[in-house]
């Protein structure tokens, strides 16, 4: 097991029962690059190195499957599929259309102050991972910004299909900070929803949200351009930029 791998591990051992820590560190170590596009998994190989069965390793193989992240090939192995841009363009499509609804609603109807104060401490953490430069910790607190906007307005649904449709998007998302799409920047953005939510403005919220969420339509082309073989049946620029 490679070091990124074992501390990804010890990271997760909190979370629920082997099978989901498996699960959970095979696609983070798939969204973060750890585990290239391309790349062939050995379920034997994985197994002795998380000192599992196999039967845990085939299963959490099965789900990456149904999130797009792997390709289950007969006779011939499991592989991590290269990133799909149909897919990062239909989960981006999804994924700005819950949020957006979330961001309104919770400019509209207000949310708890305590979620508004989560929120903006999750913005200044954000801020010193710029100064930082702590790219990992800021993806994490990225999502972290994001599950507690769903969840302070009681949208726990919404928030489970996002993680659903996004496996593909994350990876874009990852590979595009901090070049292509500066923490300082998606810090910004973060804070100008909260500010158009405290103020109770639900037109700047929703626009504030939307601009945030088409980030990654000018970030993808850059990085098709330059990560070439990550990605698969790439598109032309001007297709992605729709």
């Amino acid at each position: 097991m490679t070091t990124p791998l074992q501390a990804m591990w010890q990271e997760a051992r909190n979370d629920g029962s082997v099978r989901e820590r498996l699960y959970r560190v095979l696609r983070q170590s798939i969204i973060r690059m750890v585990l290239a596009p391309g790349q062939a998994l050995s379920e034997k190989e994985l197994a002795d190195a998380f000192s599992v069965s196999r039967q845990p390793v085939r299963e959490a193989f099965i789900r990456l499957s149904e999130a797009g992240l792997v390709e289950v090939r007969p006779q011939r192995g499991t592989y991590v599929v290269r990133i799909s841009q149909q897919a990062v363009l239909e989960a981006r499509f999804v994924r700005e259309a819950i949020e957006v609804a979330v961001a309104k609603e919770a400019a509209t109807l207000g949310v708890a102050e305590r979620t508004l104060d989560e929120l903006r401490e999750l913005i200044e953490r954000q801020r010193r991972c710029s100064v930082s430069s702590d790219y990992d910790r800021f993806f994490q607190l990225d999502e972290a910004f994001h599950r507690a906007l769903s969840l302070g307005v009681g949208h726990t649904a919404a928030w489970r299909v996002t993680e659903e449709v996004k496996a593909q998007l994350d990876r874009v998302r990852y590979l595009s900070i901090p070049d292509s799409t500066p923490i300082a920047k998606l810090t910004d953005q973060h804070s100008m929803i909260v500010v158009a939510i405290g103020r109770r403005d639900p037109d700047a919220a929703s626009q504030a949200m939307s601009v945030h969420q088409r980030e990654i339509l000018h970030s993808l082309p850059e990085l098709m351009r330059r990560f070439p073989e990550m990605f698969d049946g790439a598109p032309s620029a001007a297709a992605v930029g729709k």
